[in-house]
């Protein structure tokens, strides 16, 4: 009804053997990884230490790119994001700790760079279409995570809710789904409007608290640290029939302030406050139905080529967006 992941984002200073211990601390029961640390460790390992711990991966953060924003070739990007799906299968069936939830990669577009607005979504499919057989075939989610205006340049030309949506909507594959970030989101005028349809496409809801609008340099607060809405958008969702991971993500200097054992406490705290009004709720609410699958339509196809395989894992820096 409702897990709850932390993710390793928010404690870049800790390696897996920290992270692990507060999580099992704190009783969260889900990590998310982040590939440098992932590179760091090395799979292997790291799917040891997971099983050994009783930890859940929610998620691996992140792929993308597609647009060749970040100076990489398109089909660079794509080699980069189908190593990662099968390094999300291994750490999932190599922990043992499968609840019959895939696992989910974290998806980024992109900035559009110097394209069109329609050839960087056809960029976006072609290397969704690419990817979506290895998906298929390992058992792994590829979230999209659309982003704020303010905060998606360099990172994503997705910056509409209804227009994130209609993407996924069009694929109509339990594989792609859409990564829901409360922090970019939870105050969108259109939110209440669009719940029924963001709780059946999402497979993972990434949840932070902020003061005032989106902004680059903005920290990525704990919850109830900021003014957004967090509690009722999370119980709105859960309402409308999603069953995925809460993935809480905090990042920037409040948690450095506070350290990171602290925050975890923090989030602990808040979880259970959460659920524990979760649960005096009224329960009925409707199931959560995946969409059939049948190919894209509607959108331009392009074959994927291969290219080197530069890992997106030794690039990747934390982002409070």
């Amino acid at each position: 009804m409702f897990d709850v992941a932390v993710s390793q984002l928010t404690t870049p200073r800790w390696d897996l053997a920290q992270d692990l211990a507060a999580v099992v601390e704190h009783g969260l029961g889900a990590l998310s990884l982040w590939r440098p640390k992932l590179s760091d460790t090395g799979l292997e390992a790291v799917a040891a230490s997971l099983a050994a711990a009783g930890v859940r991966v929610s998620s691996l953060q992140w792929v993308g790119g597609f647009t060749g924003g970040e100076g990489r070739t398109f089909s660079e990007a794509v080699a980069d994001a189908s190593e990662a799906i099968v390094s999300a299968a291994t750490i999932g069936s190599g922990a043992g700790l499968g609840d019959g939830r895939p696992p989910v990669v974290v998806v980024h577009t992109g900035c559009r760079g110097g394209h069109t607005r329609s050839h960087a979504v056809r960029l976006l499919v072609e290397a969704l279409e690419s990817l979506l057989p290895a998906a298929r075939s390992e058992g792994v989610v590829l979230a999209i995570r659309p982003m704020h205006p303010q905060v998606s340049a360099g990172c994503s030309f997705l910056t509409r809710l209804d227009e994130s949506l209609g993407l996924v909507e069009r694929f109509a594959d339990r594989h792609v789904r859409l990564a829901v970030d409360l922090w970019q989101c939870a105050d969108a005028p259109e939110f209440d409007a669009l719940a029924p349809r963001l709780a059946a496409v999402a497979g993972l809801v990434h949840v932070a608290d902020r003061c005032g609008p989106p902004a680059a340099h903005a920290d990525r607060l704990p919850p109830g640290r900021g003014g957004l809405p967090l509690e009722a958008r999370v119980s709105q969702l859960v309402g409308c029939g999603y069953e995925g991971d809460f993935e809480f993500d905090p990042v920037g200097e409040l948690v450095q302030e506070l350290g990171y054992a602290a925050a975890f406490a923090e989030i602990r705290g808040v979880a259970d406050a959460w659920r524990d009004r979760l649960l005096a709720a009224p329960t009925s609410r409707p199931r959560r139905v995946d969409p059939p699958h049948h190919p894209l339509r509607d959108v331009q196809r392009r074959g994927a080529g291969a290219g080197s395989r530069r890992s997106q894992a030794s690039i990747q820096t934390v982002s409070r967006g």
